[in-house]
């Protein structure tokens, strides 16, 4: 099919085939809201939040949230299968159109089946949920696998050209924002009417959109309308699409320069800085997805026609370049905490998109460098790694949200086998992972541990067991570890021994080399007893000594975090730092028992100069929680 074919046959939806695919999309979105409506109030039934006057309905309408293999599956397949309708209709050939949505519903049903399958009865509470990385990767392979599919239709073959992948998931990209856009707008516009008729003394309107008959229908409807506007306009999209694609081609330009000074900077600093802020893996990745994006901004189809200029050219091939070392750097940050702490989910997944990133660093890289031994068409493999990586990312989604490589199960079996193996102590092993985060596979696994014939597993285990308390958490080893913190001022006594033994770390996980702490002596409510301070951006945190150890007082969290004016280490090192007694005093009862105490959230705005409180002395109602 030729371009001009099939911009005819595309800009004919805004005649009769509009007509007919316009009924069609209303009903698509109708359907759905009622769908999602009932799923919703059947969770209202079960959790017993009806209202008075539909307490004879509740036990008539709690199914199916009664049963979370089904409701689970439900929701997955009404929250996102009618996208592929509303996308598909119209542009898929009614066969291919039928065969892909029973494809797409049998993968959704089962991702939801698995995800509620996996979790134990507590973790399901009194509402039946989707745990949030199954919907968010949902979403993520269901666009993909569509706009894989769409093409290969149009042109009638298993794959596509590029250009066909190019234009079709571009163009959805657009269309999606735009009707996010348009329905966000629908809803402020609805929000605006309701306020003026509330202040002529007329409160329906206020009071319909907070009906859940109403708001989720007109939502979905509201959407497939946006969707079918934007459909029938396929000019205005393109046009859209070309200004986007071209300014967001300039930001690659940006990018480049920021990672290329990024890496440049390493041999210099190290990577321990990187390591340190717990987070470098995925802020590294981060970097990577950007370019990527940014790179396809600027090649667009890769025809002569759209061949960009001379200097993003050279920002094509530098940026795709720099993806190896980016993508090995998180590598190595990833191995690293999993040779320090072990697998958990998280880390399983950033794994799995590690996995896609370097499929795209070596796709990108062979056609950034290919030109210096093989003629060719500039980037040209480029378009070949776009798609199988694309095919790869939906399989490992659907391989990563399955029982072939299950997250939780995969980091069980890994933190058992370090418990196992003396690789954790038993004193360190986070038990409260197996017992509330990580399904039935963790809770086998405790039980298993609890029976272990060694007593200093086995009774931690059982106490874990026997907890109730899901926010109950036990620190981690990464909580763990030491904090750095220096003496304030320069040469006064170091930390009191055992200080960091016997205190609460927990609150000192923030104490890091690249962003050490503050520690220094004060007698903060004259009692002649020196409590221990230690400052850092997060906070203040107070310790009193408790025998021969410490214990902990109080924290006082920093409203203004990332502002230096108001850095409580700041305002030591500048002489600012001082305690001021409580505005109000406690309530005692007749005998002076200590009824309350008066707590005043009363931290300065962040333009003015820090003054950081002491906490309120201890008393017998205990000592104030962070």
């Amino acid at each position: 099919m030729t371009d001009a074919t099939e911009a005819t046959g595309r800009d004919s939806l805004g005649g009769a085939a509009s007509r007919t695919l316009g009924p069609i999309r209303l009903g698509i979105g109708l359907l759905q809201g009622l769908g999602l409506f009932c799923l919703h109030r059947s969770v209202e039934a079960k959790s017993g939040l009806c209202s008075a006057a539909d307490e004879s309905l509740c036990p008539q309408i709690s199914w199916p949230a009664t049963e979370p293999l089904l409701f689970g599956p439900l929701l997955l397949v009404i929250a996102f299968l009618p996208l592929v309708l509303l996308a598909g209709v119209g542009r898929l050939r009614p066969l291919s159109l039928a065969i892909w949505t029973l494809v797409a519903g049998v993968a959704l049903a089962l991702l939801g089946l698995h995800d509620i399958a996996r979790q134990t009865a507590e973790s399901l509470g009194y509402q039946v949920y989707l745990s949030a990385p199954v919907v968010l990767f949902s979403a993520a392979a269901l666009f993909i696998a569509h706009h894989l599919v769409a093409p290969a239709d149009l042109e009638r073959r298993r794959i596509a050209s590029f250009p066909a992948y190019f234009d079709t998931t571009w163009k959805a990209g657009v269309q999606l924002a735009m009707s996010l856009g348009f329905t966000g707008a629908f809803w402020l516009l609805l929000q605006l009417g309701a306020a003026l008729f509330k202040v002529i003394g007329l409160d329906f309107l206020q009071l319909l959109l907070r009906e859940a008959w109403f708001w989720i229908p007109v939502t979905t409807l509201a959407f497939s309308i946006a969707v079918h506007l934007t459909d029938v306009r396929d000019g205005l999209i393109r046009g859209v699409r070309t200004v986007a694609l071209m300014l967001l081609s300039w930001l690659l330009l940006v990018m480049t320069v920021l990672a290329a000074g990024f890496l440049s900077a390493l041999p210099f600093t190290g990577l321990q800085g990187l390591w340190e802020t717990g987070s470098g893996t995925s802020l590294v990745l981060a970097a990577a997805a950007a370019l990527i994006i940014l790179i396809n901004t600027a090649y667009q189809d890769g025809r002569p026609d759209n061949l960009p200029p001379v200097v993003l050219r050279i920002a094509v091939r530098v940026a795709a370049v720099l993806l190896t070392p980016l993508v090995i750097l998180a590598v190595l940050g990833l191995s690293l905490r999993i040779g320090q702490y072990g697998l958990t989910p998280d880390r399983i997944i950033a794994a799995a998109c590690a996995l896609v990133g370097a499929a795209y660093a070596a796709g990108y890289g062979w056609a950034a460098l290919s030109p210096f031994w093989r003629k060719g068409d500039w980037m040209r493999p480029l378009e070949r790694t776009n798609i199988w990586t694309a095919i790869l990312t939906v399989v490992v989604i659907l391989m990563l949200f399955s029982p072939a490589l299950d997250p939780a199960r995969l980091s069980v079996m890994d933190q058992v086998a370090r418990l196992e193996r003396g690789a954790v102590t038993p004193d360190k092993f986070d038990y409260h992972f197996l017992r509330f985060e990580s399904g039935k596979a963790g809770q086998a696994a405790l039980a298993r541990l609890a029976r272990s014939g060694n007593a200093a597993i086995a009774a931690p285990a059982l106490a874990a067991q026997k907890n109730e308390n899901r926010n109950d958490e036990q620190p981690t080893e990464e909580d763990l570890a030491v904090p750095t913190i220096e003496i304030w001022p320069t040469g006064a006594a170091p930390l009191p021994a055992g200080l960091l033994a016997s205190a609460d770390r927990y609150y000192l996980r923030h104490c890091q080399p690249a962003d050490p702490c503050l520690a220094t002596r004060r007698d903060l409510n004259g009692d002649g007893t020196m409590e221990m301070l230690i400052l850092g951006e997060e906070g203040v945190t107070v310790f009193i000594p408790d025998g021969d150890g410490w214990s902990l007082l109080g924290y006082i969290r920093q409203r203004c975090r990332h502002d230096l004016r108001s850095d409580p280490r700041e305002a030591l090192r500048a002489g600012r730092l001082r305690a001021v007694q409580p505005v109000w005093p406690d309530l005692v009862f007749a005998d002076g028992r200590p009824v309350a105490q008066f707590f005043t959230d009363d931290i300065p705005d962040c333009g003015s100069a820090p003054v950081v409180a002491a906490p309120p002395p201890v008393t017998a109602l205990g000592r104030p929680a962070p």
